[in-house]
């Protein structure tokens, strides 16, 4: 069912599963998807009157319990020229811009975001999720090399809703863009409270530059309100969500951390992640409250 990323996500493979979750299913539209064993990753692309333009590729990040309490929730991503292989890349580039140009049929324009999926057993590219708004990862995709070296994607969505006249050669982009895709690793962690609990938050971690030492001790650097100076893994800018006098609860988004570097490897998250999440957690003070009050997350950002 639609919700939020992971919260109405449900793995069903036996009546068992389906008796404990169809509450939750039962007279809502469903979107069904088969099991394969996938690499999925996240593209962001924009309509225009021209074309179709594709972005960076990155990963996703999913269902980590460290960063939320949701089996298949998003929880962040890795923007890094081994996201996908370059024939995976051009299938994958193929088909979101298929998508795109149906869609303009439909008078949609602008921007959107689609979730693409790799079968590990046959190298199958498949398409997963639209999400045919701005996203979670339009943060990833507007301070890549990309954006920076041409223009950034969502000018082009801004284009579309504006009263101007412009020319682009929608293929010249898209190349360039794939080369660029070549030079840049970035990574972004959405930071969900996992735990059942409900807390009022006492102190939270600062809006700004955090610097992650060798013993992975995570301290503040200083403030700032934009993440385009982080240059070094050891450095991270942390965009806080939910401060002093608000609740943590199961779910709660208290804050994105974007650095760079890889996060995930075939085998989980890295130490360096680990130390992250540890460190951003470890600056938060917060009480128990009994009983707990009504809460309402902050709309989903994926």
């Amino acid at each position: 069912p639609y919700g939020d990323s992971g919260k109405t996500t449900f793995f069903i493979k036996s009546e068992r599963d389906w008796d404990e979750h169809s509450e939750h299913m039962i007279d809502e539209q469903l979107k069904v998807m088969k099991r394969i064993d996938n690499k999925a990753a996240a593209v962001e692309a924009c309509i225009t009157r021209h074309g179709t333009i594709v972005g960076p590729f990155m990963t996703d990040l999913t269902g980590y319990p460290e960063l939320t309490p949701y089996q298949g929730g998003w929880c962040g991503n890795d923007l890094f020229p081994e996201a996908l292989t370059p024939k995976q890349r051009a299938t994958a580039i193929g088909h979101v811009r298929r998508l795109g140009d149906r869609l303009a049929k439909e008078g949609y324009k602008g921007f959107l975001e689609i979730d693409v999926l790799v079968d590990l057993a046959t190298d199958e590219v498949y398409l997963g999720e639209l999400n045919p708004r701005i996203s979670g990862a339009s943060s990833m995709t507007n301070v890549t090399a990309g954006a920076y070296a041409d223009v950034p994607l969502f000018l082009f969505h801004l284009l579309e809703y504006m009263d101007v006249d412009y020319s682009i050669d929608v293929e010249e982009i898209n190349e360039r863009w794939r080369e660029l895709a070549a030079v840049d690793v970035w990574a972004q962690l959405i930071m969900k409270e996992p735990n059942e609990s409900v807390e009022r938050i006492m102190a939270a971690p600062r809006t700004g530059v955090w610097h992650l030492d060798e013993e992975g001790v995570l301290t503040f650097a200083g403030v700032a309100n934009d993440w385009h100076d982080v240059t070094h893994e050891d450095e991270a800018f942390y965009l806080r969500v939910y401060a002093a006098d608000d609740y943590r609860f199961k779910g709660a988004d208290l804050g994105i951390l974007v650095t760079k570097g890889r996060m995930q490897t075939a085998e989980g998250l890295t130490q360096r992640c680990s130390s992250y999440i540890e460190g951003i957690r470890s600056h938060y003070q917060s009480q128990p409250i009994d009983p707990p009050p009504a809460v309402v997350p902050i709309a989903y950002v994926k």
